[in-house]
């Protein structure tokens, strides 16, 4: 049993490894998504297609989307606000 485990354990370690090209196939594969998805906002906001600020345009709104997706979950922002509020770490009280 422990030498299917550790024989899991080698395959997922193995498997979480790329390669230089890989990671870069990964990243052109995520700019193609970006400018599908945000180039006709950026356009639509009268930068020239294909341009420095179109691009540009393009990274700020995913930037922006991102944040807005990973940011700290709203159901906690009252009780984070107290826990690490200017209060300590139980609130003003």
């Amino acid at each position: 049993m422990r030498y299917l485990i550790t024989l899991c354990m080698a395959a997922l370690g193995l498997a979480g490894c790329t390669t230089p090209e890989q990671r870069a196939a990964n990243m052109q594969a995520e700019m193609n998504t970006m400018m599908t998805v945000y180039g006709p906002a950026c356009a639509k906001l009268g930068y020239p297609a294909n341009s420095d600020p179109w691009r540009s345009c393009v990274l700020q709104l995913s930037a922006k989307e991102d944040a807005v997706r990973y940011a700290y979950p709203q159901y906690y922002a009252g009780f984070g606000r107290h826990y690490w509020g200017a209060g300590g770490m139980w609130g003003p009280y």
